[in-house]
């Protein structure tokens, strides 16, 4: 079996055009992809486009094949996970670059979306595949209570230990701080 890290590292470079990667992970996901969205990123009072940004909405159990399929193009740049509480379920941003290094023009912004149920708040991490997504998921398990499968390291980044961890900061829902929690900063 492949190690994952052996898909990232060492590898050479196999630049796709923006649309030509976008059509191999639609071949490649086919239905478990439900949101494929292509912008030009431009720059200055040129107009000059400087990059592309590809936006993707997959299956969460099609996460980590994902980021696999990244890694055979080119070493996938992490930079954060974001998200959004959306009623029935929250919506993961996982935000990607690749191509950083070839030439101007030709880097590629990956944004591929996970919607977690909220009656399964449970997502594969990506830790196996990209240790420095550890504090990234680490905070989404406390601000959504999103639990990442595989992460060896739970504990709380940004709020105290004895923080209560059924209360959610960046929900929208009965798991958000009551007005007992939230102070008046003004």
């Amino acid at each position: 079996m492949l190690d994952p890290m052996d898909c990232f590292i060492d590898r050479e470079k196999v630049v796709k055009t923006p649309q030509e990667l976008a059509e191999h992970l639609q071949g490649v996901f086919g239905d478990d992809l439900s949101y494929v969205d292509l912008r030009d990123f431009s720059e200055g009072s040129s107009g000059e486009v400087t990059s592309n940004h590809l936006w993707m909405t997959i299956g969460k159990t099609r996460l980590l094949d994902f980021v696999d399929e990244l890694g055979k193009f080119d070493f996938p740049n992490f930079h954060v996970v974001s998200g959004d509480d959306d009623g029935d379920h929250i919506s993961l941003y996982y935000h990607f670059d690749l191509y950083r290094a070839v030439e101007r023009g030709v880097s590629l912004h990956v944004t591929v979306c996970v919607h977690v149920p909220k009656d399964d708040l449970t997502v594969d991490s990506l830790f196996s595949r990209i240790p420095g997504v550890e504090y990234s998921e680490r905070e989404i398990q406390e601000m959504f209570g999103v639990d990442h499968i595989g992460l060896p390291n739970k504990a709380l980044v940004f709020l105290p230990d004895d923080w209560n961890r059924e209360v959610f900061p960046w929900r929208r829902d009965e798991t958000a701080p009551g007005e007992g929690l939230v102070e008046d900063l003004s």
